[in-house]
């Protein structure tokens, strides 16, 4: 699968030190890319949608990502992240979010790729409990999913396209994407 747009390309992404976790920086990359595609379809009029009352704004769930990737990173698994009052842009929008975004992946996927296995598996503090980093870091890509996802719903009922994530969309196919017309 190729995308139109990519944040973090290749050279972006380093060798991990451990080449069984090569997979994790090239998701987290991945995860990178798939987020900013899908924001990328928003105007910054969209900023304030929301689809329900009790549902969190377009916006919000923008600023969310940027200050709980900072949190679930620099709190938890340990990498260095600015202080949280420097993670937002200074004026929020699709293009300030996305390139904020960018900006934070690239130093953490350099951070992570050097450690060790021991530094992986090491128990820290996670929320009111410990945990190994190599679980909240995948515990971390799943949030994302899920706040990509509630963008993905936003976009539809905003009538705009939704991009291609894991597979084809409504709005994006090829030949052969979907393996139930290919069986």
């Amino acid at each position: 699968m190729e995308y139109n747009f990519s944040a973090l390309s290749e050279k972006d992404i380093p060798r991990a030190a451990i080449p069984l976790l090569q997979h994790a920086l090239e998701t987290y990359a991945g995860e990178i890319n798939k987020v900013i595609s899908t924001w990328s379809q928003f105007s910054d009029e969209d900023l304030p949608f929301r689809p329900h009352p009790r549902s969190s704004t377009v916006c919000e769930i923008l600023r969310h990502q940027l200050l709980s990737e900072r949190r679930f990173f620099g709190e938890f698994i340990g990498t260095p992240e600015p202080p949280s009052q420097e993670v937002l842009p200074g004026t929020i929008t699709i293009a300030a979010c996305s390139t904020r975004l960018t900006e934070l992946a690239r130093p953490r996927l350099r951070f992570l790729a050097p450690q060790t296995e021991l530094w992986w598996l090491e128990r820290v503090r996670f929320f009111d409990t410990e945990r190994e980093r190599i679980w909240i870091f995948w515990r971390r890509v799943l949030h994302t999913a899920h706040h990509r996802t509630q963008l993905t719903d936003c976009l539809r009922l905003l009538d705009k396209p939704v991009p291609s994530t894991y597979g084809p969309t409504a709005d994006v196919t090829w030949s052969g994407a979907d393996p139930t017309n290919t069986v």
